[in-house]
């Protein structure tokens, strides 16, 4: 037999002069020349011999297929003839294997599992220079690690992922394979260098070889295949050495922007220092998407917590402090940033690490700051008006580090409240600001009167008297007969029992619910307002006759109970209505007083309404406190923040606040009264019930009243 002179075939099937014991899978050939010979005498059989026999049958044309000389000696090397048909049947192995040259990067199968090496050598084992179609071809493979040789069939061998058009870059998502795996895993490379000539690639998995968490392995770069390549939104991780880059900015729990392979991605900074393994300054991220590769554990060890397929851990160089806010083209150091709008919301405030982090009982101040100022500006004059020289640090500290950061980034570190806290106690107002639990209100009087002497926004009327206040507290007189009230219901009882009046639209209107103490409620829930109608308690302003709609000329405090007309509590009439009403037996008793009418008013002229918005409400359970902004004119737009909603680490921790959406509070809103009444608070979504029944504080403001439009 000669090679380079005769042709090599595979019996497929058995066929008409196949003996019994040639079974098919067995390699063949013919004489090149006497091969032409029988074709041109249209033969329907060739004479043909078996691999390492020198008989010779005529065989069936139709049961043989034609092979090449390098194929034919490929499947030779294998064991059976059952495993030389279905090496060739499948023909992708056995074509990729006829392409391998020496020097080119495979894996191997040993024991089922996949190793990686380099072939050294391609032919029989007894060196034969062209291919032994007796013995067949085997490959000698010099394995990773070790210098281990081993000879193998080509069905052993996989060939090694071609580099890609575009190289791979740190900070790319890829798939790679592994030493011992015969399965393609994923990560992210963290780092390339040079090892002994050959570039390896550092990269960063979920889990390691042993299937522990936070995996980090290194592969020579031939085994490493990017995940998905994107030229329109490709761009390098930055390989500067740490040195280069000002990394004062960047500091626990600061947001920043890295670049990665794909683009630029946005996280927190939970962790930096060293890694083991590897050189220079590294930062632990919790990336705002599940576009990382761990949950915060590195080669086994656990250096933060979040969530799965969001933590990374880079070079301190890759980061960049996220300035990227796009709501307003305001500078980092900028003095007037707007409060985060209903389209933003959900991009800047929500998630873990967001909102006010909560620090040794700080939640009264943490959840009064965010309520007031994330997405509300009614006091933001507290931030720019002329303060005392003494106390225009705490202004500063309030602007600078957190309303600014709170809503440009979505996010104050606990640091910031402590600052504001220490400066507060060296001024002499309270000895225990930086350790003790206190009230919003008595933080709130404590800023808005004593610190930075804001007007106060309430002008209460009484018995002729204006008293001035910075929130009213609900009382209620025991003859009241509300059950499942509204805010609306419960403004206006109050200051029926109290004779009280509004000398003027506030531009804020801070409410807090009846209660005895912060434990004894006086109502098992009270149903938001979202809307505040005010009308009616204004003293000097126009009112509308609650039948006819026209302008009121009396009012009736007699009917306030009365629910003939409406759940509205004060009623207000002109002539006609009035004479009409207390026409009746029930009321003739009645004795309307004169209403105020403004000069020149006409009429038929209906007063405008005078209404107040729902922004925020404080909540309070068992000494914490929590809050939720009204942030959108839909049912639905309801967000919940804990400065405190968990933990990470014991006394050398820190407190994680979280921000999250509850559109479920809508199912509540939208209950029958009578259903909601009997609904037990134990039967309601854990959000939804703190809000209806454990309400401390409702915040109202004037849609006039802001300062960004």
């Amino acid at each position: 037999m000669d090679p380079t002179q005769d042709l090599f075939f595979i019996i497929t099937e058995r066929g008409e002069g196949i003996p019994t014991y040639i079974q098919p899978g067995t390699i063949c050939y013919i004489n090149e020349k006497r091969y032409f010979d029988e074709v041109s005498a249209e033969s329907p059989m060739l004479p043909v011999k078996w691999l390492g026999s020198h008989f010779e049958h005529r065989v069936q044309v139709d049961c043989l297929h034609p092979l090449c000389a390098v194929k034919a000696a490929l499947l030779q090397a294998l064991d059976t003839e059952e495993e030389r048909l279905d090496a060739f049947l499948k023909k992708e192995a056995l074509e990729a294997a006829a392409d391998l040259k020496e020097g080119s990067p495979v894996f191997v199968e040993r024991n089922g599992k996949l190793r990686q090496g380099t072939l050294r050598y391609i032919g029989s084992r007894n060196r034969t220079v062209f291919p032994d179609c007796t013995s067949g071809t085997f490959f000698r493979v010099e394995l990773q690690g070790g210098g281990e040789e081993v000879w193998v069939p080509f069905t052993c061998l996989r060939p090694a992922p071609e580099a890609p058009e575009a190289p791979v870059q740190e900070g790319d998502r890829v798939i790679f394979f592994p030493d011992q795996e015969k399965r393609a895993r994923r990560g992210m490379v963290i780092e390339l260098k040079k090892t002994n000539g050959e570039t390896m690639a550092f990269i960063s998995t979920d889990r390691d070889e042993q299937g522990e968490k936070g995996g980090a392995v290194t592969v020579p770069i031939n085994y490493v295949l990017k995940e998905e390549y994107h030229p329109s939104d490709m761009e390098s991780m930055d390989t500067t050495d740490p040195g280069t880059v000002n990394g004062s900015s960047i500091i626990l729990h600061s947001r920043v922007r890295v670049k990665l392979g794909k683009g630029p991605e946005y996280g927190i900074v939970r962790w930096i220092g060293q890694l083991p393994g590897m050189d220079g300054t590294r930062v632990g991220l919790e990336l705002d998407k599940k576009t990382g590769v761990n949950d915060g554990t590195f080669m086994n060890k656990r250096y933060f917590t979040c969530p799965p397929k969001q933590g990374l851990f880079v070079k301190l160089s890759s980061c960049s402090p996220d300035i990227s806010d796009s709501r307003c083209d305001v500078d980092a150091e900028s003095e007037t940033v707007p409060p985060i709008n209903t389209e933003d919301v959900k991009r800047l405030l929500v998630g873990r690490m967001k909102g006010i982090q909560g620090h040794c009982n700080s939640c009264y101040m943490d959840s009064a700051l965010f309520s007031l100022f994330s997405c509300s500006s009614v006091l933001d004059s507290l931030l720019f008006k002329p303060a005392d020289p003494k106390d225009q640090p705490i202004q500063r500290t309030l602007l600078m580090d957190i309303v600014n950061p709170l809503r440009r980034k979505g996010f104050v570190e606990a640091g910031s409240v402590m600052k504001l806290r220490k400066q507060l106690q060296e001024r002499g107002y309270c000895p225990t600001f930086t350790t003790h639990e206190k009230d919003p209100e008595e933080f709130l009087s404590l800023i808005m009167n004593k610190i930075l002497s804001l007007e106060p926004p309430i002008k209460l009327c009484s018995g002729g008297s204006i008293q001035s206040s910075f929130c009213y507290q609900i009382f209620l007189d025991e003859t009241h007969n509300l059950i499942l009230p509204t805010v609306q219901q419960l403004i206006e009882h109050s200051f029926y029992s109290g004779n009280l009046k509004l000398a003027e639209v506030p531009s804020c209107l801070i409410l807090q619910m009846p209660r005895f103490g912060k434990n004894f409620k006086m109502f098992q829930k009270i149903i938001p307002s979202f809307e505040l109608d005010i009308t009616a308690l204004i003293s000097d302003g126009p009112q509308q006759c609650l039948l006819c709609g026209g302008l009121a000329n009396e009012e009736c405090v007699e009917c306030f109970r009365d629910p003939a007309f409406s759940r509205n509590g004060f009623k207000y009439f002109c002539h006609t209505c009035s004479s009409q009403v207390h026409s009746h037996h029930s009321r003739k008793s009645h004795r309307p007083s004169r209403a105020f009418v403004p000069d020149g008013w006409l009429q038929a002229v209906a007063p405008p309404k005078d209404k107040m918005e729902l922004f925020a409400v404080l909540c309070i359970d068992t000494s914490h406190y929590v809050s939720f902004l009204k942030y959108g004119p839909n049912t639905t737009d309801w967000a919940f923040f804990d400065s405190m909603s968990d933990r990470e680490g014991e006394t050398d921790g820190y407190n994680i606040p979280e921000v999250r959406l509850c559109p479920e509070v809508a199912r509540y809103l939208h209950m029958p009264l009578t259903q909601l009444a009997h609904l037990q608070p134990r039967d309601m979504d854990d959000v939804a019930k703190r809000l209806f029944c454990d309400a401390y504080m409702y915040l109202y403001q004037s849609p006039s009243a802001s300062l960004y439009h």
